[in-house]
């Protein structure tokens, strides 16, 4: 997780407003682009931010530097994720300006990105507890291997997944982000016990095979979670809901105060 930055995640191309325009032009924007907040620039520098909300009882022929926000909330692009994630949650807002050492707007990065890089990360420790699990309920000794699966073999056992999910899986596999799978391999059966929504967006974008780690079991055996498969009637990833709510925020950042005059 660590070796996941900001840049890594952000979006480069920024809609952004002029610190001598009023708030007509920035309800023309919030109408054109449907964002709910925009960096604002002056001498091609971030000089402020300006939401939604910082337009109530304002005149549409206000000036933008009058309503706008001075006190910045922004993101180095070589900072890692996990401390991204620490500073929104616990700042509560939802997109902020990436820049560089000059205070140069190159991107932002909202809390949805965040939340991308974040939802469904595989550790070793995750894959190796599953394994005692395994030991421990059938008395088994698996082996784990690093390699390639074909999606459309695997048995899915989670009914449900959330399109907002799916949509930053997606953007990984664009990226070559995207953490392997875990599955177990035994007679007869591909079993997707971690990665679910990897699994259908790489069936989304007509991607064949997967990474993954591979737990291999040679006994005969049905497990427990081929059994809730069954009564949830799941044969095939297409028997997966994908649902289009529920949304997680995560987010984070680092305090900047710009200076003026």
């Amino acid at each position: 997780m660590d070796k996941k930055k900001v840049k890594d995640y952000m979006t480069y191309d920024v809609v952004t407003v002029d610190q001598h325009g009023t708030v007509r032009d920035v309800i023309e924007a919030i109408k054109k682009t449907h964002h709910d907040g925009f960096p604002v620039i002056g001498s091609n520098e971030v000089v402020g931010y300006i939401s939604a909300r910082d337009l109530l009882f304002a005149h549409p022929s206000t000036p933008v530097e009058q309503v706008m926000s001075r006190h910045l909330i922004v993101a180095d692009p070589d900072m890692s994720i996990n401390d991204a994630a620490r500073v929104i949650f616990r700042s509560g807002i939802q997109k902020l300006p990436v820049v560089n050492e000059e205070n140069k707007l190159i991107g932002i990065i909202s809390n949805a990105d965040v939340i991308r890089s974040q939802i469904e990360h595989v550790s070793p420790e995750k894959v190796f507890k599953f394994i005692e699990t395994l030991k421990k309920l059938y008395g088994m000794e698996p082996a784990l291997k690093r390699g390639q699966v074909q999606i459309n073999a695997l048995l899915p056992t989670q009914s449900k997944i959330y399109e907002d999910e799916l949509e930053g899986r997606m953007y990984e596999i664009k990226k070559g982000l995207a953490e392997p799978l875990i599955v177990v391999r035994r007679p007869g059966r591909l079993i997707l016990v971690d990665g679910h929504h990897r699994a259908i967006a790489a069936k989304r974008l007509g991607i064949k095979n997967l990474d993954a780690y591979i737990i291999e079991i040679e006994d005969d055996i049905e497990l427990g979670m081929e059994r809730t498969a069954r009564t949830l009637n799941l044969k095939t990833l297409d028997d997966i809901k994908v649902l289009d709510y529920a949304r997680h925020p995560l987010v984070a950042l680092t305090h900047r105060l710009v200076r003026h005059g």
